[in-house]
């Protein structure tokens, strides 16, 4: 047999050559079949089918075919023959081809066994194809030989070129780096078989980025090949790598990828100041931490090698300014330290140093890495508010002060150099109880109202301070005021008192406990004592024992009590404290005489029981009630109208409303009109009577506050006490009008020398005044030009 051929196609000149290359590697068995080839019988058929699964000598094996990819012909490609010893040249035999690609990449003529591909191979998608063949009888169809399998390998062609994978690629590499610092390592790959010739064997180069990079040929490694390279300079280079097969010989395919190199920073540039002299200014009033200014040294580098350190290493405002580092923009922020005044020091002059906090020590000798600048600050003059000396004033005060009496002097200046004039003012808002009073020129913190510890023990008031002649400049000041403890008020009971003893109690038994309290706070502590008022010291019925402990125990002093001869009994208890004055309260212990078991325990304390008759229906306990609703009415309807008569000027609705205008404020009554104003006090409050006549126009009945005036208060030359005093009088009187307080505030001093200024006198002067003009003023002034115009009556006016 013939195990197979590989014969060339006489157009293909390369397969020839091809095929004899390959034609040694092939392994050729021949084996002589005994006897002439001619087909099997039927018992030799079934002996060679029972003998396919034994291992036996076949007449052809088949190893291995190749072919090269890409073909493109026009023609199919010829791979090989297959050729069997049995074949006679007749077409007897069928050749068949089975396996991967039969019939669609590969065929076989069936009568000369000639294999050939009919598609484009390509050895990088499938580097070889296992098929089978079998010769097989034409007319019967059955094998003329056992089975056998061989391979189609794909010969590689230098047909893809490298790829970097991997490409575009970025990278970085510190400025100022040495030469030959790796910088990135590039990696091409080729699809072509390694194991063939030199298609796969790549070599790099470099096309773009001379001189200042370098790439390995063999490993693609790029390194740096200039020395001293600056990113404030250049900082960003495009540099292309080629990689090409072959080893680089012409002919060879390539391919290129873009490496993107970035200079990263170093710090290698040391910050400067673009000004050696900064001018700024501030004014006097900005407050504490409030910005000045700003200074800035610029530093080529960036991130953190760029960071600034601001410091004031020199000048006259070191403790009065401050400056920081804005960490986002890398500026130095000069702030208000401590108060300026304009007055103290209108300039300074600040020494400013910016440095780099990161240094690099292989760049030391390019520094020094800190620069430093000068700053003047002029200080501005404004209007400041008045300022107080203290800033805080405590005081303390006790209870039971007169009303006027100063307890502090409130002082403030001006800063300015103008120093204007003050005045001072209580905020109200910190006074609402209006407690104190600050006079306007003098500072004098006064009080106005009587101050009680027991109600309000402290004081915080805030008082202001205007200019003069700039009322929006205001100062202000806290002032506490403790108000210290007197003794003004007596012990009293702690609780109401009620107690009862029993018909067979004996004498000398406990009836009750009883305890004080005082709402003042000694600094000795409380103590009371206690003992039966005078006019029951002598009682025959109980006794009192102090305890010494702010406690006392009543006791009974002697037994048989009967509820039918006494059932109660108000026994008066005095108790004193031990203040200075000491003070004293009479408090009443209700003591009812009970019917008691032989334990003590109470069983009644009633003399007679009452009972509610039980005759007495629902109906007839509403009707007793109504009845005394119905009186009750009467009762109020009666006093209602006695009220109405007496009120001889009330306005009646019906009434023209200008003739009650007129008679509500009559101005021409003048010294008859003697209702409406004690004239004794308008000519003088000293002179006032005591007893002055009540108004009958309205309700409630007003009297003269005037005889209010303690006598030492009118006699004292300090009219502001008096006018304070007056002032409570009014605020503390429910019933005062404010209309009617007019003669109040009329009080000029001891001794006036001018006497009273009223006109209301000069009726009884010989005035040669005219009043004639009162007669054009029309009808309402029609009384006042009868009593001061002039009359043709010879009379007198009444």
């Amino acid at each position: 047999m013939w195990t197979s051929s590989r014969m060339s196609n006489a157009k293909n000149l390369l397969g020839l050559g091809v095929s004899l290359y390959f034609w040694g590697l092939m392994d050729l068995t021949t084996t002589v079949l005994s006897g002439s080839a001619r087909p099997l019988t039927e018992g030799q058929e079934d002996n060679l089918s029972d003998k396919l699964h034994q291992r036996m000598k076949r007449s052809w094996v088949w190893n291995q075919f190749f072919v090269l990819e890409e073909y493109t012909g026009t023609d199919p490609l010829y791979v090989g023959k297959l050729h069997s010893d049995m074949d006679r040249g007749d077409g007897s035999i069928k050749y068949i081809l089975s396996g991967e690609g039969a019939g669609i990449v590969f065929t076989i003529d069936d009568t000369t066994g000639d294999i050939h591909a009919i598609q484009r191979l390509d050895r990088e998608e499938r580097s070889q194809y296992t098929l089978r063949a079998q010769a097989l009888d034409r007319r019967t169809g059955r094998p003329m030989e056992p089975e056998s399998e061989f391979i189609i390998k794909i010969q590689d062609i230098n047909d893809n070129e490298p790829k970097f994978l991997d490409g575009p690629y970025v990278a970085s590499v510190p400025e100022m780096s040495p030469v030959g610092t790796s910088v990135i390592q590039v990696t091409a790959t080729d699809a072509d078989d390694p194991t063939y010739g030199n298609s796969a064997r790549v070599v790099y180069s470099i096309l773009q980025g001379q001189p200042y990079f370098s790439v390995d040929s063999r490993t693609g490694l790029i390194r740096t090949a200039l020395m001293n390279m600056d990113r404030e300079a250049k900082e960003y280079y495009e540099v292309i790598i080629q990689a090409k097969d072959m080893g680089g010989q012409l002919g060879g395919l390539a391919g290129t990828t873009t490496v993107n190199i970035t200079l990263s920073d170093v710090n290698d540039n040391p910050p400067r100041f673009p000004q050696k002299h900064y001018q700024m200014s501030v004014l006097e009033s900005a407050p504490i931490s409030s910005t000045v200014g700003r200074v800035v040294a610029k530093d080529l580098d960036e991130g953190i090698n760029a960071e600034m350190k601001y410091s004031l290493v020199d000048g006259d405002g070191l403790d009065v300014f401050d400056i920081n580092t804005d960490p986002n923009y890398q500026v130095g922020i000069i702030t208000v330290r401590k108060p300026l005044s304009f007055e103290s020091k209108k300039s300074y002059t600040l020494k400013v140093e910016g440095a780099n906090p990161h240094l690099e020590m292989r760049f030391l000798n390019l520094g020094p890495f800190r620069d430093t600048t000068t700053v003047h600050i002029s200080v501005e003059d404004v209007d400041e508010p008045p300022v107080f000396d203290p800033n805080f004033y405590f005081v303390e005060v006790p209870e039971d002060v007169e009303i006027g009496t100063t307890i502090q002097v409130i002082s403030a200046k001006d800063p300015d150099v103008t120093n204007n004039s003050i005045r001072y003012s209580i905020d109200r808002s910190s006074d609402p109880g209006r407690f104190f009073y600050v006079d306007i020129t003098s500072g004098a913190l006064m009080t106005a109202r009587p101050l009680d510890r027991e109600d309000i023990s402290w004081h915080n008031i805030t008082v202001l301070a205007v200019e003069l002649n700039n009322p929006s400049q205001v100062g202000s000041v806290s002032v506490t005021v403790k108000v210290l403890d007197v003794n003004d008020n007596a012990p009293e009971f702690a609780r109401f008192y009620e107690g009862f003893v029993c018909e067979n109690a004996k004498a000398g038994q406990l009836i009750q406990t009883v305890s004080a309290i005082d709402r003042d706070d000694p600094q000795e502590g409380q103590h009371f004592y206690y003992s039966l008022a005078p006019e029951a010291a002598n009682n025959p019925n109980f006794t009192l024992r102090d305890n010494q402990d702010n406690t006392a125990w009543i006791l009974t002093r002697r037994s048989g009590f009967r509820q039918h001869e006494q059932n109660t009994f108000y026994l008066p208890i005095l108790i004193s404290d031990n203040g200075r004055p000491v003070l004293s309260s009479t408090g009443t212990l209700t003591v009812h005489v009970c019917s008691c078991d032989e334990d003590g325990m109470v069983m009644s304390c009633n003399a007679e029981a009452y009972a509610l008759p039980v005759n007495l229906s629902r109906g007839a306990l509403i009707a007793i009630l109504t009845c005394i609703f119905v009186l009750l009415v009467l009762v109020l309807l009666i006093l209602s109208m006695r009220r109405q008569r007496k009120q001889p000027y009330i306005i009646d609705e019906e009434e023209n409303i200008h003739e009650n205008i007129v008679r509500y404020d009559d101005e021409g009554g003048g010294e008859e009109d003697t209702e409406a104003f004690d004239i004794a006090a308008m000519w003088n409050p000293r002179e006032a009577q005591l007893v002055v006549k009540n108004r009958q126009d309205m309700l409630p009945e007003i009297e003269s506050l005037s005889r209010y005036v303690p006598q030492a208060c009118v006699m004292d030359n300090n009219v502001h006490n008096y006018v304070l005093a007056k002032l409570y009088e009014a605020d503390m009187d429910l019933w005062a009008p404010p209309f009617d307080s007019l003669q109040t505030y009329m009080f000029e001093g001891n001794g006036s020398v001018a006497e009273s200024l009223s006109s209301l006198q000069s009726v009884t002067t010989d005035s040669d005044q005219s009043y004639d003009y009162l007669t054009d003023w029309g009808p309402r002034f029609k009384k006042l030009a009868e009593m001061y115009g002039a009359t043709d009556s010879s009379g007198a006016l009444w």
